[in-house]
């Protein structure tokens, strides 16, 4: 074989193991560090609002589970977490505006507004928790993204479990592409993030 074919086939390879260690990785994630049932806050993981800033079905499915579980009694308040990350519409405004209009009393949402990725969602949201003493969360989000989730939240200094948000209607969910770039990203954290994007809550 050519130099060049088995580079190719080294660098297949290499991909091939980078991708079963992150479905290894996925597969394994905590789900929780805890047993409590009832817990200070919901952390609502952000994700993207449409082009006129509002709240697309998975963005709306999140704050709809959410208020779900607040209405429960899981947790007394809500902390919505996402920055600008399109067309300068903050994914927490949205949210919160939409839990508003749903009957989430004001004084029971928090906003952080700061985060572009799901490390700074955990930080920056863990940071909120601190400075008012609270210690325990629900983590909301689509399911794809929440075995990512759990390997970042498993860093964070708080208890915590995740709970997947179910697609608004059935058949609706993010799909295949959306999970595919879920394992991306999980290379991408397992490769680099981790050890280069650190955040101290």
């Amino acid at each position: 074989m050519s130099w060049k074919v088995r580079l190719g086939l080294l660098a297949s390879a290499i991909i091939a193991a980078l991708f079963a260690w992150a479905a290894i990785a996925r597969y394994t994630a905590p789900v929780s560090n805890t047993s409590l049932s009832r817990f200070d806050a919901i952390i609502v993981l952000g994700t993207s609002a449409d082009r006129d800033g509002n709240p697309t079905p998975q963005q709306l499915a999140r704050v709809n589970e959410a208020v779900r579980e607040y209405e429960l009694g899981v947790a007394p308040r809500l902390i919505f977490t996402g920055g600008a990350t399109r067309a300068n519409f903050v994914e927490a405004d949205v949210m919160a505006r939409t839990a508003k209009a749903e009957g989430i009393p004001e004084s029971a949402i928090f906003e952080e507004r700061q985060a572009t990725d799901t490390i700074q969602n955990a930080c920056y949201s863990t940071r909120i928790m601190k400075s008012h003493g609270w210690h325990s969360a629900e983590l909301i989000s689509a399911a794809e993204h929440l075995p990512r989730a759990g390997l970042i939240f498993e860093r964070m200094p708080i208890e915590w479990r995740i709970h997947a948000a179910p697609p608004i209607t059935p058949g609706s969910g993010s799909g295949i592409f959306s999970s595919a770039w879920e394992m991306v990203k999980t290379v991408r954290y397992l490769v680099w993030a981790r050890q280069m994007e650190r955040c101290e809550p």
